[in-house]
Order: structure tokens, then C-alpha cells, then sequence
């Protein structure tokens, strides 16, 4: 391991343009005068006038060693840079008087040695040059220059009364310490401020605006009281004759029912009429309610049914099926004849729903027995008319018979081609038997030739027995399918008038309308907190958006 060399001082090398001559006294500076006397104007040096050029000068003679004192001058001019140095010169100040000091050929080894050997030498490195200055007129044109007083160097540290260098030094911890506790203390002032400034935001956009809504719920606002009611309809499944669907007997049945039930108590239409019956305008037009909630004199239908929807809340609940309906108003009676009302309303509605559909059932019903009894009067009116083609005469019979004669005939005809082979088959036949014989086979195939011709032209051909007997058959199926049909819309007729005399749809009131002794609106408490959080939610939204704004802009 090897330990890094350590120096206690280390020097700066100068070029060799800015190094002074070796011959240059170090001129000291005077003390700083008291307030009473006049502070004594330090002479310049004299500056050789036969200086060799910055290149050519003399390196200085190396000092002492690093840590040494030299001699009386250096102790002195180490004092006057602590002196400079508690001045609180800032760094342009300091690179301002490095610049000059180069400039009039001075070699200083910091900035604020070059401010000593300026002040020494008589010039003021923070005195800006002006323009006119750099003009010199002749000599031999200007009268003798009068001698005036020297410009003062500029006082950048308060005078005090002790103007000799102070050899004490401050603890560096010690002012630490101040400029922390000092910084320490705007912060707390600017916080302070800061939460001043909040809490004075707070007031005005969230608490006063609270306070407010409070001495309204409490002290203002008139009391509602509220009624409430359920209901639910039902549907007749005793109605017969027809297969029930695979939701009869649920809630599901009646949704739609409910759902339009429930649309119309929340219309307008239930609003003019409830207007018209009880008086709903005129309730809410009492002076006695608070002007928030009052409607004013002749109040339009809009503004009517505006406070209607906020004072009438009906929910329906699919799962069970049931209608939940709550009023609000000054009256507890009024509240519950409003309800009773809307109930009466509810319950007429449902009747209607189904008027229509089941006095069009029973003309429906109607319409399709008289088309069933006259389809059934024009199939046995073509039957008959048939019939009356074929004389009565059953086309069917005529067939069979001939066809009995044909099979009658053809076995004769087989027994006499017997009777021939066996007269044939002797040596010497009878001749006049064989002749017989042959006599009645050729008679009997010339009936079976006559048959058989009668036979084809009833089997075919348009106007044939078999066609005929065909048409006959149809008409007959015709008139047995009209005869069913006809059945069926009396059966329809009969289950439509039933169904219409009875009523489909029952309304059924679970919880009945009472009044309420107590009030249930304003909520005084709820409705001051939910006050508050409004308030201020929308002052956390702007201050958001503001700071969001103030960052991109200022960015």
C-alpha cells in the first residue's frame, strides 16, 4: 500500500508574462484610518522606467519553504488579504481585479492578492474605464493640470470604528451554524405564510360555503315527510285450455307489466293527473315551504314535473318482482293521498294493458269461425255436385263389379279350354262336341274382350270412374278437414269470451301507505358532510389544475 505524498502549501507557477521583476519592492498597505482622521492616500510606486521586456525578464528568486515566514512584508500582506477577503467581494469582482492586474503587468498568486497589490499600487480595479478617458489630448495645447484629489477606492464593508486589521478569526463552525439557523428561520416564515395563505383559501372556497349549506339544512330548509309503499302484480294462470309458457307462475311473467307500470308512474302524464285529482302544484305552491323547494305561482308543467321526479322515486326489483314507490311531501297526509293515489293510477294501467290484447283475442276467435263455416259450406257443396255428376252412382261399385264379372268370365273361359283339350285329346273326337265347345270358348272371349274395354275406359281418361271416383274421395277429406277446423274455432271463440271476462293481470299492494309522524328529509347531518366534500373536492380540482398550470408555464 503506498500512502499518497502530502505538501502543506503549494505555489503557483506564473507564466513568464505575468510574473513581475525580481526587483519589485512588495509595497505595503497602510492601515485603514479612524473616523476622525483622514484616511492617507497610499503612494504608488515607482514603476522602473527602463524595464526589460515580459519575456525577457528574470525569473524570482525561489523563497523559503513552504510554511516559512519570509520576512515583514509577506506577514503584512497575508493580514491585508484576510482584510480583503472579509470585504465580501463577489467573483466578478474578484476576476475583474485578476484582469487588471495582469493588464498593468502585476503578477498576483490569487484574486485577492491582485486586489492588495492594485490597492497598493493606487488603482481602483472596479472602476469602469470610460470612453473619453482613452483620448489624450496634447500636451503643449492643455494648460498645467491642477492637482486634484485622488478617486477613493469604493467601500465595500461598512466603517467601523476599529480600522486596523483584527487578527481574530471567526469560528467557521459558529457562522455555519448562523446562516443555518438564519435560513432555517425564513423557511419557518414562509411556511407559516404559506399556511396562512391556505387556511384563508380554505375559509372562503370550503368552510364558508359549508357553514352555509349547514344553517340551511338546519335552520332553513322546510321538513318533507315520506310515505312509502310496494306493490307488485301478478298474473291469472287459471285461465285453461292453454299450455302455460315455461315462465308462468314467475316474476319474469310480469316484468314487462312492471317495467311499464312503473314508466308511467314516473311520466308526465301520471303528473297532470295526479295534479288534477289531489292538487300537486297547489301543495308545493304554499308560502309555508322554503323558497328552495317551493314553486312559484302558476308554475309551468316542466318546472312542475321537474320537482314531480325529485319528489317521487319509484324502483322495481327484478329479482322479486316487486314495486317500491316513496313520496315526499310537507304533509304526511298529502304524502299518503298522493300515494293512494298513484297506486289507483298503477292499478287501472295494468287492467288496460290487457284490454286490448284480449278484446282482439275474441275477434280474432269470431273472424276465424265464420272463415272456418264457410270453407266448410264450399267442401260439401263440391261434394255434392260431384255425386250429382255420376248420377248417384258409386264409381267404385261399377268397378268392382265389372271386375267380378272379368274374373267370372275368365275362369268359364279356362274350363271350356279343358273341356276342348280333353274332346281333342281322343282319336276320334265327337265333332259336334268339339265344334260346341269351341263355339262357347269363342263367346266367352268375346265378353271378356267387351269387359275388359269397359273396364279401361272407367279407369281412364277424364271423365273415367276411377277420376271421378278420385275427386269424390278428395271432397270427402276436404269437408272432414273443414269440419275439424270448424270445431277448433269454436273451441278458440269459447276460451277467447272467457278469457275477456276474466281479468289477466292483478295488481296487489304488499305494503300499504301510512303516514309518518317524524320527517324524513332534509338530512341535516349527511347532507352538510356531503356539503363539504363537494366543496371541497372542487377546491382540490382547481389548486390541481392551477399548480399543473403555473409548473408548464413557468417551465
Amino acid at each position: 500500500m503506498t500512502t499518497k505524498p502530502k505538501a502543506k502549501k503549494f505555489r503557483i507557477r506564473r507564466s513568464p508574462g505575468a510574473e513581475a521583476p525580481a526587483e519589485q519592492p512588495v509595497a505595503q498597505t497602510p492601515p485603514k484610518p479612524t473616523a476622525a482622521a483622514p484616511q492617507p492616500r497610499p503612494q504608488p510606486v515607482p514603476r522602473p522606467a527602463e524595464a526589460a521586456p515580459r519575456a525577457q525578464q528574470p525569473r524570482p528568486t525561489p523563497g523559503p519553504m513552504a510554511g516559512d515566514v519570509a520576512s515583514p512584508d509577506q506577514v503584512s500582506g497575508e493580514t491585508d488579504i484576510d482584510a480583503i477577503r472579509r470585504e465580501g467581494l463577489t467573483g466578478r469582482q474578484l476576476r475583474m481585479a485578476r484582469r487588471v492586474a495582469q493588464k498593468h503587468g502585476l503578477a498576483p498568486t490569487s484574486d485577492f492578492d491582485a486586489v492588495r497589490l492594485l490597492r497598493a499600487k493606487g488603482i481602483d480595479p472596479f472602476q469602469r474605464t470610460n470612453m473619453l478617458e482613452l483620448v489624450k489630448p496634447d500636451e503643449a495645447d492643455q494648460p498645467p493640470a491642477k492637482p486634484e484629489a485622488r478617486v477613493q477606492l469604493p467601500q465595500t464593508v461598512q466603517v467601523e470604528k476599529q480600522q486596523l486589521p483584527s487578527t481574530e478569526i471567526a469560528n467557521p463552525a459558529e457562522r455555519r451554524a448562523a446562516e443555518i439557523t438564519k435560513i432555517q428561520r425564513e423557511l419557518a416564515a414562509r411556511r407559516r405564510k404559506k399556511q396562512l395563505l391556505l387556511l384563508s383559501r380554505l375559509a372562503a372556497f370550503v368552510l364558508l360555503p359549508t357553514l352555509l349549506a349547514g344553517y340551511y339544512f338546519y335552520g332553513v330548509a322546510t321538513p318533507m315527510y315520506s310515505t312509502k309503499s310496494e306493490f307488485l302484480i301478478l298474473k291469472n294462470d287459471g285461465g285453461g285450455g292453454a299450455v302455460p309458457g315455461l315462465l308462468a307462475g314467475t316474476q319474469f311473467a310480469t316484468a314487462q307489466d312492471a317495467i311499464a307500470v312503473q314508466s308511467y308512474l314516473q311520466s308526465k302524464d301520471a303528473m297532470l293527473r295526479l295534479d288534477a285529482d289531489v292538487g300537486f302544484k297547489s301543495h308545493f305552491t304554499d308560502e309555508n315551504i322554503d323558497p328552495i323547494q317551493r314553486l312559484e305561482e302558476n308554475p309551468s308543467n316542466e318546472e312542475a314535473y321537474k320537482l314531480y321526479k325529485r319528489h317521487v322515486e319509484i324502483g322495481f326489483d327484478p329479482t322479486e318482482g316487486v314495486i317500491r314507490m316513496e313520496i315526499m311531501a310537507a304533509d304526511p297526509q298529502v304524502a299518503t293521498e298522493f300515494s293512494e293515489a298513484l297506486i289507483g293510477y298503477a292499478e287501472e294501467r295494468v287492467d288496460n294493458l290487457s284490454l286490448r290484447k284480449r278484446s282482439n283475442a275474441v275477434r280474432d276467435a269470431e273472424q276465424g269461425l265464420i272463415d272456418a263455416e264457410q270453407s266448410r259450406r264450399e267442401a260439401q257443396e263440391k261434394l255434392v255436385r260431384l255425386q250429382q255428376e255420376t248420377n248417384a252412382v258409386d264409381p267404385e261399385a261399377q268397378i268392382a263389379a265389372l271386375r267380378s264379372q272379368i274374373n267370372t268370365y275368365e275362369l268359364q273361359l279356362q274350363e271350356k279350354n279343358l273341356q276342348l283339350q280333353a274332346l281333342l285329346d281322343n282319336a276320334r273326337p265327337n265333332r259336334a262336341k268339339v265344334d260346341g265347345a269351341r263355339g262357347d270358348i269363342r263367346r266367352l272371349e268375346a265378353l271378356l274382350a267387351e269387359l275388359n274395354t269397359r273396364m279401361v275406359s272407367a279407369t281412364t281418361g277424364e271423365n273415367s270412374l276411377a277420376e271421378k271416383a278420385a275427386q269424390i274421395q278428395l271432397a270427402q277429406a276436404d269437408l272432414a278437414t273443414r269440419d275439424l277446423m270448424l270445431q277448433t274455432a269454436l273451441q278458440t271463440l269459447e276460451q277467447a269470451r272467457r278469457d275477456a271476462s276474466s281479468q289477466a293481470r292483478y295488481l296487489t299492494t304488499s305494503v300499504k301507505p301510512v303516514a309518518s309522524e317524524d320527517p324524513a328529509y332534509p338530512r341535516k347531518f349527511e347532507n352538510t358532510i356531503l356539503a363539504f366534500l363537494i366543496f371541497g373536492g372542487i377546491y382540490l380540482m382547481i389548486s390541481l389544475t392551477a399548480s399543473i398550470l403555473r409548473e408548464q408555464v413557468s417551465s
